[in-house]
């Protein structure tokens, strides 16, 4: 059974809200509890532990529990990704390294990789839920170009947001769900998107006890290698506006 909330989370990109009763509560419960959650993380100061230095304190704890709990370890790990990514907190990059060193490179990117969608997907449905319909009605007449020109051009946009670090994944969230981007379509690109950043960092968190500082694993060279794929990614919308263009060079 579809509740009033679901309907509008999944309703056709170019339909507004009917501002019913439901809806309101809907968006207001939702509204409640990331207050709740932005609440318990500042007053548990849950930062305190997103840092590098607690990580290598606690490192063989943390490599004794996930070898005698490993499934478990996983499960949590996930879980603790997707609440990271949906309530856009920060550490992430923490916790990537984290599974990089406690799962290995590749599993510890699989991990992240269903955490981090799940969670995006999350806060994607919610900033679209709360906040799209306000931004319709605000600015509608001056974003239809913006909003038009993004959904047709969505998945190659998107990667390049997610490749290229200068765009905070969180925002990219957020903004992606005030647009008319299809779901599939930003599932799609950011699962895709993330995973040579959450590689790096997974493969850096192997050699976790000789890191002093996250900016050692962002070094320039990877950042430059990062937007460079970002930039790939707009290749194929460069290559169709120069064709619409230059129809003539097509058919001689």
């Amino acid at each position: 059974m579809k509740t009033p909330i679901m309907e509008s989370l999944m309703a056709h990109p170019h339909t507004t809200s009917n501002g019913s009763p439901n809806s309101s509560t809907g968006k207001i419960l939702i509204g409640i509890i990331f207050l709740l959650g932005i609440g318990a993380f500042v007053y548990f100061d849950l930062g305190h532990y997103l840092s590098l230095d607690s990580l290598k304190a606690n490192r063989d704890l943390l490599l004794s529990y996930t070898e005698s709990h490993y499934t478990l370890a996983v499960t949590v790990f996930i879980l603790v990704y997707i609440l990271q990514t949906t309530f856009s907190f920060p550490g992430g990059a923490l916790l990537t390294l984290t599974g990089g060193f406690l799962f290995g490179s590749l599993m510890a990117t699989f991990f992240v990789n269903i955490g981090a969608t799940a969670g995006a997907i999350l806060a994607f449905l919610a900033a679209r839920y709360l906040l799209r319909d306000w931004v319709e009605r605000k600015f509608g007449d001056r974003l239809d170009a913006i909003q038009s020109g993004f959904a047709q051009n969505a998945f190659s946009y998107l990667m390049t947001l997610r490749l290229i670090p200068a765009f905070p994944f969180f925002l990219v969230n957020l903004v992606s769900g005030l647009t008319r981007v299809n779901l599939g379509t930003y599932i799609l690109a950011t699962s895709l998107g993330i995973i040579p950043g959450s590689f790096v960092f997974a493969f850096a968190g192997r050699q976790l006890g000789s890191i002093n500082s996250l900016s050692e694993i962002a070094s320039p060279p990877v950042l430059l290698a990062f937007t460079l794929l970002g930039l790939l990614a707009l290749m194929p919308i460069a290559y169709r506006k120069w064709t619409n263009k230059n129809p003539q060079s097509l058919e001689s």
